[in-house]
């Protein structure tokens, strides 16, 4: 679309897990997943400059991440190598996400970068050829560059578009960092939950496989999501934590129990997307 230029600031939206199954494992140690990805509207936002000497520079460092750990560079760059563009650009990204909370920020920022530079570069790469650009940075990457809310299979990577009702989700974050590989490596993690074929799935069917073990490990997991199922039964964990959550179909809803929660305890509201921000610009 051309409205998007250099001077424009290019959303990364959070996603929530609707249910996530582990339903198996590849014999090169890959869980095989089921999920539903639902795009909300809380978002990192990035900014790009271009640049002549072809680096890519993340002007807003993350504390703790070098350089050349970051996805938004790890993006920048993979994109150059599949394209044999030869510009860079400088990246400023305003981190509004959680680390390890489940919500999918780096991987969101990296499909950002990944997006946005393809426009900006008018490299010509389409969507699928995006996502397994993105599928080099983490399995959860390929979705944010597909763009729709949909039914994910294998590592994450095979999707089934679903159309979701709107709704307004209310949010809590544990203040604990929970690392990805910590939780799909316990030896006591169910990996066998039944296939669920993508067209028979419901809206509201199914759990996260990985809640108990995170909640078992990350006692302040727990807590939250026992206080907010006592308001909101359905309530789950989206991804591998820390972040729980609850859908409710008024706003209203979701403020007046967001209104009742206790000191130490944080949270707040996003509305559920139909599609990702960026959804047209391909």
């Amino acid at each position: 679309m051309s409205y998007w230029n250099w001077d424009s600031t290019w959303p990364a939206p959070a996603k929530l897990n609707l249910f996530l199954h582990v339903v198996g494992r590849r014999a090169d140690g890959y869980h095989l997943l089921q999920t539903v990805f639902r795009f909300i509207d809380r978002a990192d936002t990035l900014r790009f400059e271009p640049r002549s000497d072809g680096q890519i520079v993340l002007a807003t460092p993350i504390p703790g991440v070098p350089a050349d750990s970051d996805l938004t560079v790890r993006a920048g760059r993979l994109l150059q190598a599949a394209t044999g563009h030869r510009e860079g650009a400088t990246i400023y990204l305003d981190k509004q996400l959680p680390m390890g909370g489940g919500l999918g920020g780096g991987s969101s920022d990296a499909a950002t970068v990944l997006l946005a530079l393809n426009h900006l570069w008018q490299t010509g790469l389409n969507r699928p050829a995006l996502e397994k650009v993105g599928l080099a940075l983490g399995a959860d990457v390929p979705v944010f560059v597909h763009g729709q809310n949909t039914f994910a299979e294998g590592i994450g990577e095979a999707f089934t578009n679903v159309d979701l009702p709107s709704e307004s989700y209310l949010v809590l974050h544990p203040a604990v960092h929970v690392p990805t590989a910590a939780i799909f490596g316990a030896p006591e993690l169910k990996r066998d939950t039944t296939a669920i074929p993508p067209a028979e799935w419901r809206y509201g069917q199914g759990h996260n496989d990985l809640e108990a073990v995170a909640c078992a490990r990350f006692p302040a997991v727990a807590e939250h999501l026992a206080w907010l199922k006592c308001r909101a039964p359905h309530a789950m964990m989206t991804g591998s934590g820390a972040c729980v959550f609850a859908g409710f179909p008024q706003r209203a809803q979701a403020e007046a129990v967001l209104a009742d929660i206790p000191p130490g305890k944080s949270g707040w509201i996003a509305e559920g997307l139909a599609e990702h921000p960026l959804a047209k610009i391909l």
